[in-house]
């Protein structure tokens, strides 16, 4: 059994903010060491923004929780310096299998199309990927960047001015204050920031429950995910196996609505079943067990004020289709940089309100698939369940049934479509890399192109010409140029150029598109980053 998640990585020590005999300030402070909060601390302090992160713990968290990692937040991953620790980890798989009662309905196969770096999924437990993080924040300590985790210290009171939030802090030596310019919560699903605020979600809590248990066996079962509708050891209800690294394996049982749930986490309950699935001829230890309630439910607004939501504070969703983790990590993504500009003086604070338009776009899209997902694999009708049977049953013989066949839409990262941000597009260019899309990885000569782009906003020049670099309101943008003399399998072709000639692409920090021409136009590009920094059309 692991021990990772017994081990203080960050043990309570006191600090000189506690001994201040002020309140002492900070430009940013991050609520929650889990991994949306470390993701944002470290995207701050890489880009030398002093940050600090308060956990209540002192300890990455119990059992795997969040397992299934997806190809764009391992791209995140890999900007923030620490991709390859997760992937070399991690059990990487591309195939699923969907059963229904005891035969196989049919496969399908998640690998990406040639030309990425990172494959479609890992699976990692979630104790590996806090504690990869926390590593990162302190090397990045070491190499004398400004960030700072504190364990044992937890909110408890939250007020806020129009310049700054002041929060009270109880630790085992007794409570103190700090005070930030901003504060990002990353607290989790129960937030205590939210309830200190008042705030709550709206949206479906379902009506079903599933038993999460973790085991460590040696099984020959594939490396791929398999799920259950109606198996002969869970009847009228639902499974799912996954692996993961260190020969634990992910099991989730659906067990109905009208539980008690501190029964039914008792070993003695759940070692049945298990058995019932596993055969008894499967030795195997039982490591963790949990038992959620399906959520789809998201605050109104993930900006307030001078207090920003990420991550499961800000919204839920039910664990199929790794949703949660996944867009999360996102979150820090689309926010980091826009915060960078706003403490630089670089950019209004009316930047941050992007923000919260496109996550909330990101989570109402993860909310509609997840809710989806939930109501094909827990029907709540005698009709709706005839119709998912018949279309299983269909499904086994005939392709057109199989999309109808929703066992978790898998995550995809989400396209700005309508942000405000979003600039000038091109017709002849190809829809998957419009404005407010992330940017396609391709090989290009040296390495990948993903690990070319982010942290400034960059021109991406394809066989055309453009300035090394120009400053626009103190920005300054850089151009990676690219000819597909070199592109030998088509990939920028396919995925820049389409039936175009050449391109030219104005990228985010975050690798995500703002606009897109098909020459040069050096006021249009200027138009475009004020835009994409909330200063309107200036140029």
């Amino acid at each position: 059994m692991s021990k990772i998640f017994e081990t203080p990585l960050y043990p309570y020590q006191r600090s000189a903010d506690q001994d201040a005999g002020t309140v002492a300030h900070h430009p940013v402070l991050v609520i929650g060491a889990g991994p949306i909060g470390l993701a944002a601390a470290i995207d701050l302090a890489r880009h030398d923004v002093p940050v600090i992160v308060l956990d209540e713990n002192d300890k990455v968290s119990w059992g795997s929780r969040a397992i299934c990692y997806a190809k764009r937040p391992l791209e995140i991953l890999d900007r923030l310096g620490c991709g390859d620790e997760f992937v070399d980890k991690g059990v990487v798989w591309n195939l699923g299998k969907v059963f229904f009662d005891d035969r196989r309905i049919f496969e399908f196969d998640l690998l990406p199309e040639a030309g990425h770096k990172r494959p479609a999924f890992i699976n990692l437990q979630q104790y590996h990927f806090e504690e990869y993080l926390v590593n990162r924040a302190l090397e990045l300590q070491a190499q004398g960047k400004p960030i700072e985790i504190r364990g044992n210290n937890k909110i408890t009171h939250i007020e806020q001015s129009p310049q700054a939030a002041l929060v009270t802090i109880d630790t085992p030596d007794g409570p103190y204050q700090m005070s930030c310019d901003w504060l990002i919560a990353c607290d989790g699903a129960t937030s205590p920031a939210r309830h200190a605020l008042g705030l709550d979600f709206v949206g479906r809590v379902f009506e079903d429950n599933f038993l999460i248990a973790d085991v460590i066996m040696e099984a020959e079962f594939p490396t791929e995910r398999w799920f259950w509708f109606d198996p002969p050891f869970n009847r009228n209800q639902s499974a799912l196996l996954h692996k993961q690294p260190d020969n634990v394996w992910r099991i989730d049982l659906q067990l109905g609505w009208d539980i008690d749930k501190e029964k039914e986490k008792k070993r003695e309950n759940v070692i049945p079943r298990l058995k019932a699935m596993l055969g008894d001829d499967i030795n195997f230890e039982l490591e963790w067990v949990s038992i959620y309630t399906f959520q789809c439910r998201r605050m109104e607004k993930f900006r307030h004020n001078r207090v920003l939501f990420a991550g499961d504070s800000a919204h839920q969703v039910s664990p199929f289709g790794a949703r949660g983790a996944n867009s999360g990590v996102q979150d820090t993504d689309n926010l980091i940089w826009k915060l960078k500009l706003v403490l630089d003086g670089k950019a209004p604070e009316s930047l941050l309100d992007s923000y919260d338009y496109e996550r909330v776009l990101g989570a109402d899209e993860n909310i509609m698939n997840s809710s989806r997902s939930t109501d094909f694999i827990t029907p709540k009708s005698d009709m709706s369940r005839i119709f998912r049977n018949a279309v299983l049953d269909l499904a086994e013989n005939h392709e057109f049934a199989r999309p109808m066949v929703n066992s978790g839409r898998l995550s995809i990262p989400s396209i700005y479509d309508g942000s405000p941000l979003n600039g000038d597009d091109h017709p002849d260019l190809p829809a998957r890399s419009r404005p407010g899309a992330p940017a396609s990885d391709a090989p290009i000569e040296g390495g990948w192109l993903m690990d070319r782009l982010g942290d400034r906003f960059q021109l991406l020049a394809i066989n055309l010409d453009a300035p090394d670099t120009l400053n626009v309101s103190g920005i300054v943008v850089e151009t990676l140029k690219l000819n597909t003399t070199g592109d030998q399998d088509g990939f920028i072709r396919d995925r820049y150029l389409g039936e175009a000639k050449q391109a030219l692409y104005l990228m985010r920090p975050d690798q995500h598109v703002v606009a897109r021409w098909t020459q040069f136009d050096e006021n249009a590009v200027r138009k475009a980053v004020n835009r994409a920094i909330g200063r309107g059309q200036e140029v």
